[in-house]
C-alpha cells in the first residue's frame, strides 16, 4: 500500500473507520459481535495501521470492541479519536474526551487527536483557539501525538495552522459532496492529510446514486474492478496526502475496500470520472 504521514506517525492511505461497529444509528452494541471482532483483526491483518473511532461511537462500545481485538496493539497502529467542541470556554470537557477515549481504548497515548467543529461555517473565535489549546497541552503532556480538526472550514483550519502544526483534517467528501474542496487543496498545500469520511456517500440515497452510476460501471468493467474500489480510488487519485477510512461491518467488504489502493485510473478513466462527478479539485 502506499502511505502517506500523519503527524509523526506514517500510515497506509487506507485505513479503517469503526463507527458502523455500532448498533443500530450507531448507538449501542453492534448485531454481530463476534464478527465486529473478526473485521477489526482482519483489518490489521490485512495492512491497516490507522483506525479511526470516537468515545461517543455506540456510548463507549466501538473503543471497548477495538481494546478487546486488538490489545495489546501492534506497535505501528495509529489510533485516531474525534472530540466535540464542549460548552465550557476553557477545555475541561474537551479534556475529559480525551481521558475517556485513552480509558476504554486502554492506551496511554492517541496517535491523534480531531477537534471536531458542530459548524464548519461559524467563524473562529476565542472559544475555538479555547478548545484548540485544550488539545496542544493534550499533546505536550504526551496524551496525543497529533493535532487535528474535524467538519471544518479552510478558514477555521487557516485559524488554528497559525496556531499550532495540524497533522489530519477529516471532512465530509465524496463524489456527491465535494463542497470541501478548498479544504483539500489547503491540506495538500501543507502537506496536512486529509481525511474525507462517508467516502462513499451519506445517507443511503447518496450512496446508491454514486455506486449505481453507469459511467462508474463502465470504468469498473475495464479493469475488471468493483464500483466501490472506483470510488475509493478516484479519492485516492485526487492528491497524495488522501486517507481513506471506509467503514464495513463485514470482512468481504473490507476485503474488497482495501483493494482500492491497487487500483490504477489511467487518463481516460480520470477523464470519465471527472465529468461525471464535476470534479471541483484540484
Amino acid at each position: 500500500m502506499s502511505s502517506f504521514a500523519l503527524g509523526p506517525w506514517r500510515v497506509n492511505r487506507v485505513g479503517y473507520g469503526a463507527m458502523q461497529l455500532a448498533g443500530d444509528g450507531f448507538f449501542g452494541p453492534p448485531r454481530d459481535r463476534d464478527e465486529a471482532l473478526r473485521v477489526l483483526r482482519a483489518a490489521v491483518d490485512g495492512g491497516v495501521d490507522h483506525i479511526d473511532t470516537a468515545q461517543f461511537y455506540g456510548r463507549g462500545v466501538v473503543n471497548e470492541l477495538i481494546r478487546e481485538a486488538l490489545y495489546p496493539y501492534p506497535s505501528d497502529l495509529a489510533i485516531v479519536s474525534k472530540v466535540g467542541v464542549g460548552s465550557d470556554t476553557d477545555g475541561a470537557e474537551l479534556r475529559r474526551g480525551i481521558e475517556d477515549n485513552l480509558e476504554t481504548l486502554g492506551t496511554g497515548r492517541l496517535a491523534a487527536v480531531n477537534l471536531r467543529m458542530p459548524d464548519p461555517s461559524a467563524l473562529p473565535d476565542q472559544r475555538f483557539d479555547a478548545q484548540l489549546a485544550a488539545l496542544i497541552k493534550a499533546r505536550e503532556e504526551g496524551l496525543i501525538d497529533g493535532v487535528g480538526l474535524s467538519n471544518v472550514s479552510r478558514q477555521q483550519l487557516l485559524r488554528a495552522v497559525e496556531q499550532t502544526p495540524i497533522v489530519c483534517v477529516q471532512n465530509l467528501f465524496n463524489a456527491a459532496d465535494q463542497r470541501s474542496s478548498d479544504v483539500l487543496a489547503a491540506c495538500a498545500e501543507r502537506d496536512i492529510a486529509f481525511v474525507p469520511f462517508c467516502p462513499l456517500g451519506w445517507p443511503r440515497e447518496v450512496r446508491n446514486r454514486i455506486l449505481t452510476s453507469p459511467v462508474l460501471a463502465t470504468v469498473a468493467a475495464r479493469p475488471a474492478v468493483t464500483p466501490t474500489q472506483i470510488a475509493l480510488a478516484w479519492l485516492l487519485d485526487l492528491a497524495p496526502n488522501v486517507l481513506l477510512i471506509p467503514g464495513t461491518r463485514t470482512r468481504a467488504h473490507l476485503s474488497e475496500n482495501l483493494r482500492a489502493d491497487k487500483v490504477v485510473l489511467d487518463d481516460a478513466a480520470r477523464t470519465e470520472l471527472t465529468r461525471e462527478w464535476q470534479c471541483r479539485f484540484p
